[in-house]
């Protein structure tokens, strides 16, 4: 079962023997896919949900993949990946110009296409999180954003640095998603500052001598080996 927080791609290509399989062997890498045979189906998925990336094919019947790869660039996104016929060298020269964030000429290695989706979705800013304000209870604490204090049911009461408050507060905001460490950094410190992926094990670390039972065996600030961390714990409003 592919994980609810895996990044969603939009495949459109109006070929069903490309697309059907491209989603397949998405799915299989771990990511959520949409399908659409041409731009009219992509706008209507737009509208309906984000995605963190475009797979669009330039020569669709109807309306083309560079207008809609414009459409896309117009509203602030999500990037996009141009495939493209090997003879089209216009075409991918005025794709980029329009704001593509890269392309692939087709016949193409799916691997390859792997590789440059991962590319991309590194550079592209993580999607905006709103930190939450006021109290949430999470796995027996109550966390007061203000304050930045963690209050038990037991009566345990812990006062938390701002950074840790920070980071704390993402986590309540997407509760069992998993963030990578790079994510966290950028949502902690920004893209522009000068931090390092230790920074967050320690601060994680840090955390969880404050919030679990037993630190060296964590039940509530997880780690996803080889994909980061998450919190393992419903949040809701506290009163």
């Amino acid at each position: 079962m592919t994980d609810p927080a895996a990044p969603h791609i939009l495949i459109v290509d109006d070929a069903r023997d490309i697309r059907e399989p491209l989603g397949q062997y998405l799915r299989k890498q771990g990511y959520r896919t949409r399908l659409a045979a041409d731009a009219a189906e992509a706008r209507a998925a737009v509208e309906e949900g984000a995605f963190a990336l475009v797979v669009l094919d330039v020569m669709m019947p109807g309306e083309d993949g560079l207008s809609l790869c414009r459409w896309f660039v117009a509203r602030g996104g999500p990037p996009v990946i141009l495939l493209t016929a090997m003879a089209d060298e216009t075409d991918r020269i005025v794709g980029l110009e329009l704001g593509a964030d890269d392309y692939l000429v087709k016949p193409f290695n799916p691997r390859e296409l792997l590789a440059r989706i991962r590319a991309v979705l590194r550079r592209a800013p993580p999607a905006p999180l709103t930190v939450g304000t006021g109290r949430r209870r999470f796995g027996g604490w109550t966390h007061d954003l203000e304050a930045r204090t963690l209050r038990h049911g037991d009566g345990r009461a812990v006062s938390l640095t701002s950074g840790e408050n920070r980071l704390l507060s993402i986590f309540l905001d997407r509760p069992r998603a998993v963030m990578t460490r790079a994510t966290l950094l950028d949502l902690t410190e920004g893209r522009e500052a000068k931090a390092y992926d230790r920074a967050i094990d320690n601060q994680i670390s840090r955390l969880r001598q404050k919030i679990e039972d037993d630190p060296q065996n964590p039940a509530l600030l997880i780690t996803e080996w080889g994909r980061g961390y998450a919190l393992a714990a419903d949040v809701e409003g506290a009163a």
